[in-house]
């Protein structure tokens, strides 16, 4: 009896580990456009000195995969898309929630506010919305597993 009793509470205790493992906001994760359902990109959402980032890792649209920032200014201007930084020190404001400042679409050559956390129904939903001024758009992008 009391083994059986140890072998269930290691196996909740595991149970318990792999949920909570799982619903980090960290890792790749595919991008879906909002207007058209296609998938664009994929995004590395990491952690840097307490803060989110997210990098363009991977560019799923056919055609567009060396894609340069043509409609951006300044030193981004002609730069490669892959590998570029388009989220920026995002930080943790509630449990699991994060915003930021920039939030950039090298498409619009556009730089938006943000909030991104995970989907309360679906932990492998991001929802990343983008404000500018009063005005907001949300994607969700979907995780990538390993």
């Amino acid at each position: 009896m009391m083994i059986r009793n140890r072998v269930l509470l290691v196996a909740l205790a595991m149970l318990v580990f792999s949920m909570g493992y799982g619903q980090s906001i960290f890792g790749k994760w595919k991008t879906i456009d909002d207007r058209t359902g296609n998938p664009k990109a994929i995004i590395d959402i990491y952690e840097k000195d307490g803060l989110m980032y997210g990098h363009v890792v991977q560019i799923l649209e056919k055609g567009k995969e060396n894609s340069l920032c043509t409609k951006c200014d300044g030193e981004l201007k002609d730069k490669p898309v892959l590998g570029m930084t388009i989220i920026e020190a995002a930080k943790e404001t509630s449990k699991g929630v994060y915003k930021g400042k920039k939030l950039f679409d090298p498409e619009q050559a556009m730089t938006f506010r943000c909030k991104i956390w995970l989907n309360p129904d679906n932990p492998n939903e991001l929802k990343v919305r983008g404000y500018l001024a009063f005005l907001y758009r949300t994607q969700t992008w979907l995780r990538l597993e390993g």
